[in-house]
């Protein structure tokens, strides 16, 4: 009997030295396995501000929006884990999302930040199937601006995996003169403010390819460029588009174009020019549908009532919440991340 408890005890022991793991926790992330079928970069200095931000501090506002497909040969339900510059000073990040649809808002996603390791990660919402995309944005604001006679800053990226197709785009601010940005950009082009947009392309992309600019300007002030444009009326003439101006958004990247573009560089294709032609064309519609949804109603004739100070402060607090939301729709238009059916539709609820 004492051979048997012995043996019995033998066993148990063993088994306890095993942990028993859930599925998922082997599913280690590894960047080469996750390819990009495109990937965009905008780059905004001083486009917005994120709240608390130090009135005195440009910021420097860096949107990333990738699709992966899951080449690992199985279904991936682990979690993502992408490179950030989480040590830059004033490093805020203030999105990671996924798009689980077309022609839809992004829905942001629960994440870590590792500063120390300076990477991000958070679980899709479904595995990612084998074979098969998925979308996603990561946003920050950081302040790597320098600010002496001219503003500057230097922005680099350096993909953890093979990109078929990497499109960078830089939106200067409103009102800033005297802009240099080096290497020569591929092509120019002028939104419907006045705001000029510098665009690269790249194809076939290895992994640990490193991209580096160095961008510098004279502006005034530490105005944003959504606070400019909410002041601004977009010209009305042939030479625009949108809804006030005629032509393709292709037709306007040839039109403001800088000339020949850099033949060592691949010209925009298809797919480029419609990312290209969708930030142009938004920015019309973001002055016609927001200034639609911003004006006030004429005055009617009507007995006054005396409103009561709580309804008076739920109205008020309403309105500012209202406010705020219309901002960021505005922002999600002119940036791209919906379309302009979308953005009339949401409009129209907080109105």
């Amino acid at each position: 009997m004492l051979k048997k408890l012995f043996a019995l005890f033998v066993v148990v022991a063993f088994l306890a030295n095993f942990e028993v793991k859930p599925a998922s926790a082997d599913e280690k992330f590894r960047p080469e396995q996750f390819p990009y079928k495109a990937m965009q970069i905008q780059v905004m200095p001083e486009f917005d501000y994120p709240p608390k931000w130090p009135k005195d501090k440009p910021s420097l506002l860096v949107g990333q929006y990738g699709t992966m497909v899951n080449k690992s040969g199985k279904d991936f339900s682990g979690k993502i884990e992408i490179q950030v510059p989480a040590k830059e000073k004033n490093y805020q990040l203030s999105l990671v999302a996924e798009f689980p649809s077309e022609n839809k808002p992004e829905v942001p996603r629960p994440y870590a930040l590792d500063t120390k390791n300076g990477t991000v990660s958070w679980t899709p919402q479904k595995p990612i199937k084998n074979n098969e995309t998925y979308r996603f944005v990561i946003e920050y604001y950081s302040n790597s601006i320098n600010v002496k006679d001219r503003k500057s800053f230097s922005y680099s990226f350096t993909n953890q995996a093979n990109i078929d197709l990497l499109d960078v785009i830089y939106y200067a601010p409103l009102n800033a003169k005297e802009i240099q940005l080096q290497p020569k950009p591929l092509s120019t082009s002028k939104s419907e403010y006045g705001e000029d947009i510098y665009y690269y392309q790249y194809k076939n992309l290895k992994k640990g390819n490193k991209v580096t600019y160095n961008f510098s300007y004279k502006k005034d002030g530490n105005e944003s460029t959504l606070t400019a444009i909410d002041k601004k009326q977009p010209p009305k003439d042939a030479n625009h588009t949108g809804v006030n101006g005629d032509g393709t958004a292709t037709d306007q990247v040839l039109k403001n174009g800088s000339g020949t573009p850099d033949v060592s560089r691949p010209i925009i294709g298809t797919s480029g020019a419609l990312i290209i032609g969708l930030s142009i064309i938004i920015a019309g519609a973001f002055v016609f549908f927001g200034l639609k949804g911003n004006k006030k109603a004429p005055p009617k004739t009507q007995v006054t009532q005396k409103k009561s100070p709580k309804k008076q402060t739920a109205r008020r607090d309403h309105k500012l919440s209202n406010v705020e939301e219309k901002k960021e729709l505005r922002k999600k238009l002119l940036n791209g991340k919906i379309d302009q059916e979308t953005y009339e539709e949401e409009m129209k609820k907080l109105i």
